[in-house]
């Protein structure tokens, strides 16, 4: 029997830079034209003062994690073959804080504070998904 396919994110168009931008080794994040906002989870209004003006711009990918965790049960099929694996929250320099996996490293090496860099991993032709990695 064959790993199930890993899900993939559902995409609204508002945030179609943003994965494209992943696609090209780049992390784009919005930032409001109106009041200077740079937010994440991505939006079509600016939450501050409700316009839809955007425009994206390019994040350094550095940042410090600020809290992680480690599944050691796959709660997918398809994440059986990746457990245990973390799942992090990364305040990036502009702001912003994602929820990403940190790679490159073992669990038990994580801390609070460590600084981190964004890498890609290709899902599929059409996902590729931001993960990161300390910093050496």
């Amino acid at each position: 029997m064959s790993t199930p396919e890993r899900p993939s994110p559902t995409i609204p168009e508002y945030e179609l830079p943003f994965w494209e931008g992943t696609r090209n080794g780049q992390l784009l994040l919005q930032r409001c034209t109106q009041c200077g906002l740079i937010r994440y989870p991505f939006a079509s209004v600016c939450p501050e003062c409700l316009i839809e003006d955007t425009k994206w711009i390019q994040s350094s990918g550095k940042g410090k994690i600020v809290s992680w965790i480690v599944y050691r049960q796959p709660f997918h099929p398809a994440f059986k073959d990746l457990v245990p694996y973390n799942v992090a929250w990364v305040d990036l320099e502009e702001g912003p804080r994602l929820t990403a996996n940190i790679v490159q490293v073992n669990n038990e090496e994580l801390y609070l504070g460590m600084p981190v860099e964004v890498t890609f991993q290709e899902l599929d032709s059409e996902v590729t998904i931001p993960q990161f990695r300390p910093v050496r």
